[in-house]
């Protein structure tokens, strides 16, 4: 899963956390916002994508570690699918 919360809520009081689902199903890059990450590029252990039609939030305890950290420019990316999803 993807963090997209803000980091000033992430270090808050707040018990939840708005995530996108990662797949290694790289079919989903073709679906509007939705972002690939590259490996080489993420930290990730594999190519994925960034399913940002499926956003939710989940509790805070559900998160357990990093897997990777993604560059300015791929968080844009997502940033605009995001916005794309919800018309904004």
């Amino acid at each position: 899963m993807l963090i997209l919360q803000d980091d000033a809520c992430n270090q808050s009081d707040l018990a939840t956390v708005v995530v996108a689902p990662l797949t290694s199903n790289l079919r989903y890059a073709q679906l509007p916002g939705n972002v690939l990450l590259k490996a080489s590029s993420s930290g990730l252990d594999r190519d994925s994508v960034v399913n940002v039609t499926q956003m939710t939030t989940l509790d805070k305890s559900f998160v357990e570690s990093r897997a990777g950290q993604l560059k300015r420019t791929a968080m844009d990316e997502v940033e605009h699918g995001v916005g794309l999803v919800l018309g904004l």
